[in-house]
């Protein structure tokens, strides 16, 4: 028993130390849509919108990470201090470290307020300047929607509202 303690505290003591040793490189974060564990480490609790911040419903984000490593997260938010004018048009959050493409249309590496409405999804500047008014697609096949999610793989995924969803891809 004292032997297996000692091998064990030794493990306890010696690994920490091993994993920062040079030569030991962790593994490359995997492209493709984020794990829900992920996805609560980079979303930022709140967020600023229009002169006013807003709490993240971080059970209603997602991430994805395309293959050269640039990341997209949406988030709903929670708007409640907010007029209703703005609260009709701003639903999710956007955070992106690269260049994008979203139903077509190219936007850089920032923060966007964004909200799917009756005749598609519309991108804001932080200032809630309209910057992108895309058509979105309807997916009657999706069994259960979730009021935000995000599917596909490293090259191209699906951003939803409920059913309805647009296209992201990085642009290299």
């Amino acid at each position: 028993m004292k032997r297996w303690f000692r091998m064990m505290l030794m493990m306890v003591c010696v690994a920490p130390a091993l994993a920062q040793a040079p030569g030991i490189v962790a593994p490359a974060p995997m492209p493709g849509v984020l794990a829900t564990i992920e996805v609560q480490r980079l979303m930022p609790t709140s967020v600023f919108f229009e002169g006013q911040t807003a709490t993240v419903q971080i059970r209603n984000s997602f991430g994805v990470r395309f293959r050269d490593h640039g990341l997209l997260l949406a988030g709903l938010v929670d708007t409640g201090g907010y007029s209703s004018a703005i609260r009709d048009r701003y639903q999710f959050y956007l955070l992106a470290d690269t260049t994008f493409e979203i139903g077509g249309k190219r936007l850089g590496p920032g923060a966007y307020g964004c909200g799917f409405l009756s005749d598609g999804l519309l991108v804001m500047d932080l200032g809630g300047h309209d910057v992108v008014k895309t058509a979105t697609t309807k997916d009657a096949g999706m069994a259960r929607p979730r009021p935000l999610q995000i599917t596909g793989t490293a090259d191209e995924a699906r951003l939803y509202l409920g059913r309805e969803y647009v296209t992201i891809r990085q642009v290299k």
